[in-house]
């Protein structure tokens, strides 16, 4: 499993995340990675990494998000697959060594894949700003 399939993986994980609310995540991790039969070492420890790591930056995550979208928009207007995307891209520019334009450059694919007409543009203006801060 290369490293765009783990982030795929790891962002079905934040949007199932999302939607769920749960409230154990290192159960939730479990689980996913059980029923998506994810074998891989590298996969499950990027995984949950990333997640425990979204999880754990929650409040600064949002605060990015929120800091750099339009003065007419709130957090709760954003559709819980371009939030998933966001939260994913972000926690990897902010806390992990990746070169920013690998993680925009991947997010935007995501969006183009599992987003809106309009996704692509979204994450990647956001993502863009949060860069040049």
């Amino acid at each position: 499993m290369n490293r765009t399939e783990m982030r795929e993986q790891a962002f079905k994980l934040t949007y199932s995340l999302e939607i769920q609310k749960k409230e154990n995540i290192e159960e939730q991790i479990q689980l996913y990675i059980e029923s998506n039969s994810i074998k891989s070492k590298d996969a499950i420890d990027y995984i949950t990494d990333v997640i425990l790591g979204i999880e754990n930056n929650k409040k600064e995550i949002l605060e990015k998000i929120e800091d750099n979208l339009k003065s007419d928009w709130k957090i709760d207007r954003i559709s819980k697959i371009d939030l998933a995307i966001l939260k994913l891209a972000i926690y990897e520019i902010k806390y992990k060594d990746i070169p920013f334009k690998v993680v925009i450059n991947e997010a935007v694919e995501l969006a183009k894949k599992y987003g809106e007409d309009t996704s692509k543009n979204f994450v990647n203006g956001i993502l863009a700003s949060i860069v040049k801060e």
